[in-house]
């Protein structure tokens, strides 16, 4: 979603010259029919403009997810129609087709629900993440697979490469040069096979600065856009708004209560509260007392000291593994469990292929059911699954 901030921090200096790049796609030949996936923003816009510009037959591709105006109930809302026409505009300008193509079903179906049945739930989502799984690389995948693209490209910063262990091959993912824009953890659901037809060229880029640099260069009109910010379906971060009107259940009132049960105060909606949440809980206590565990069923927030927080065994479901390992095989590696957070080292055991237990060496705090939890060798991604 567009911001409301200045333009002055997205400029390029002057004096600035990117490394040369070669930004051939592995296994397609240059000339070659690509489909690139264009949300609107400056990333794909840049990628979409620079394959054009190396000879590959470029096909934009835009999906239009929701509608902003009912998100945000007012009738001229334009920013998700903004990017669409931003992403028909650079298509025009290079002079390749674009696409757009209406999942709003899809989106409300496997994302917006999923991200309300959460909160619901007492859980803490991770939107992004599934709209990867279920939507981009699924639905848009066979789309670019229908018209014969020789593989799928987005503007993610990550690297994709194959990884050889023990005779055999594996297509996975590895950070991005620049760390600090690097989206591994949103994508450690997709597939290996998704990744034998995707493409991720900007994940070479030492900068974002390298990136703006392209778009001022070959003159796109979006080369001044801000970066998105929020969850394109929650305007201004307002998470609680969408969900009430999705599951007014959220807002069903109930108590506050200590780790014994002892009713401390009321609340207005289990959607206003987080694990290790401290302030604005409208309670008053000897000692500082933290969210600790939602309750749906009964409608309660359970609050309790710090130390309550602190968890050292994390269970995963639903694994997705980009390196194969064996059933009951343990492995050594660093977790991440915020996108924003720090790595953490753990040692994990493999229970089955779907479900993994997290064995921490430093207790960490605040952690939800519901979460990602994603697993790396160094920079590269093992794979990862979903907090319970």
């Amino acid at each position: 979603m567009m911001q409301s901030c200045s333009f002055d921090r997205y400029q390029v200096p002057d004096d600035y010259i990117p490394p040369e790049r070669d930004l051939h796609l592995e296994g397609v030949e240059s000339g070659g029919l690509v489909a690139v996936a264009m949300s609107g923003g400056v990333d794909s816009s840049v990628v979409a403009a620079l394959l054009h510009e190396k000879g590959y037959k470029v096909i934009g591709i835009t999906l239009q997810l929701y509608d902003h105006g009912k998100a945000i109930q007012k009738q001229k809302a334009c920013c998700a129609g903004q990017d669409i026409y931003d992403a028909q505009k650079v298509a025009s300008q290079m002079g390749f087709p674009h696409y757009v193509l209406n999942y709003e079903s899809i989106f409300k179906q496997k994302v917006i629900d999923d991200f309300a049945n959460s909160y619901v739930n007492g859980e803490t989502p991770v939107p992004c993440i599934q709209c990867n799984q279920q939507v981009k690389f699924k639905d848009l995948l066979q789309f670019a697979k229908d018209l014969d693209a020789k593989a799928l490209v987005t503007g993610h910063y990550v690297q994709r490469n194959v990884y050889k262990k023990e005779n055999q091959h594996f297509t996975t993912l590895q950070k991005a040069i620049d760390h600090n824009k690097d989206q591994s953890y949103f994508l450690f659901g997709t597939t290996t096979e998704e990744l034998n037809y995707l493409r991720f060229p900007l994940g070479i880029f030492d900068s974002k600065l390298e990136t703006r640099y392209h778009a001022k260069r070959l003159k796109l009109p979006i080369a001044s856009k801000p970066d998105s910010q929020d969850i394109c379906f929650v305007p201004n971060g307002d998470y609680r708004s969408i969900v009430s009107k999705i599951r007014p259940e959220a807002l069903h009132p109930g108590d506050i209560v200590d780790m014994n049960g002892t009713v401390l105060g009321k609340h207005e909606g289990i959607i206003n509260y987080t694990i290790g949440q401290r302030k604005g809980l409208g309670i008053s206590a000897p000692e500082p007392l933290y969210v600790v565990k939602i309750d749906p069923t009964n409608h309660n927030v359970v609050v309790g000291p710090k130390e309550q927080l602190a968890k050292k065994i994390i269970y995963l479901k639903d694994m997705n593994w980009l390196v194969s390992f064996n059933i009951g095989e343990i492995i050594s590696c660093q977790i991440k469990i915020r996108s924003s957070g720090v790595e953490m080292p753990a040692t994990v055991y493999v229970m089955d292929q779907n479900m993994a237990e997290i064995h921490l060496y430093e207790p960490e705090y605040g952690i939800s059911r519901g979460q990602a939890c994603v697993l790396y060798d160094q920079s590269m991604l093992l794979g990862g699954g979903w907090i319970i």
